[in-house]
């Protein structure tokens, strides 16, 4: 496949897989074009254009060629220079790598993570919050993702790739939005009564199971295993962690459980005071398996795929 042709399969299984529906996607697009078309013509240089056509602001061609054909990639959840120097020892031994293919988003896509953020708040109006205090409560959020951001060093595995002649590409919310939807169907299909019914029927998932066995596995950290379930929403994409306060919200609107990738120890105490259940899937884990399901669709196409830091690759294809 072509870099170019790795890049749109990875977008489109993002959008196929997105709680949002395609009008909604349609109109962020549309929004986008309209900033554009706003720009006076010396800013304009400044403006990503992938904006235009791809709704996931950390998802990138980093580095490389978009009409490169690429036999081979090397996937893992955080691809920093470490790894990209992995994959140019693993090319001098004969591996046919042409792309550092990173979970994690890394240069532009790292960025402008924020951006993806404000998707939380449909997220949290299919679930009956109201859609004006969503945008309200994510907003805030995102600024402050965006300022927490700024000072990182985004382009390090990037220059690494560039310098050893390897392309690099980002997919991070195309992956989270995979891993939300299949979690949310097994739960919704299954419909487990209790959370210790809920915890094992993750150890049925084989990117799970292996977490388990590692030590890391599927965890409830709030909530009593003997408790019912109740109404369980899945809380894996829209960038990283929301704000608190939208705890309160989901519960308001019928939540009982939410099943995320990690929750931070803020949450965690604020949910006990709320008396609302929190299952920790894994973050590592979840990450892996929303990539299989992207990779799914691109190592099909004949293109070798080589593991590293956390990747286990399970086909589903």
């Amino acid at each position: 496949m072509k870099l170019r042709e790795i890049y749109a399969a990875a977008v489109e299984a993002g959008i196929e897989a997105d709680a949002r529906t395609r009008e909604e996607i349609d109109h962020v697009l549309a929004a986008s074009k309209k900033e554009y078309e706003a720009l006076p013509d010396d800013e304009k240089r400044f403006f990503d254009t992938e904006r235009l056509t791809n709704p996931y602001d950390d998802t990138r061609i980093c580095e490389g060629d978009p009409d490169l054909e690429v036999r081979g990639l090397i996937t893992g959840i955080d691809m920093e220079v470490g790894e990209v120097l992995l994959a140019d020892r693993l090319r001098e031994r004969g591996a046919p790598i042409d792309l550092v293919f990173a979970h994690h988003p890394e240069g532009p896509g790292f960025a402008n993570l924020h951006r993806v953020m404000y998707m939380q708040a449909d997220l949290w109006a299919a679930r009956g919050v109201g859609i004006g205090v969503a945008d309200a409560l994510i907003s805030p959020r995102a600024e402050e993702i965006r300022r927490k951001i700024m000072p990182v060093n985004h382009y390090r595995a990037i220059d690494a790739a560039r310098l050893l002649g390897l392309a690099s590409m980002s997919c991070h919310t195309p992956a989270d939005n995979n891993v939300n939807a299949f979690v949310q169907d097994l739960i919704d299909t299954e419909a487990p009564r209790t959370l210790d019914d809920l915890v094992k029927l993750l150890h049925t998932v084989p990117e799970y199971e292996d977490a388990a066995k590692k030590g890391y596995g599927p965890i409830l950290i709030q909530g009593n295993g003997s408790g019912r379930c109740g109404t369980c929403h899945v809380d894996m994409t829209g960038g990283t962690e929301g704000p608190k306060e939208a705890l309160d919200r989901l519960v308001a609107a019928g939540v009982d459980t939410l099943v995320g990738m990690h929750y931070s120890e803020e949450h965690k105490k604020h949910a006990e005071k709320l008396k609302l259940n929190l299952v920790i899937a894994g973050h590592v884990s979840s990450d892996a398996l929303g990539m299989n399901l992207v990779l799914d669709r691109i190592e099909s196409q004949g293109v070798e795929v080589f593991c590293a830091s956390g990747m286990v690759r399970v086909s589903r294809a």
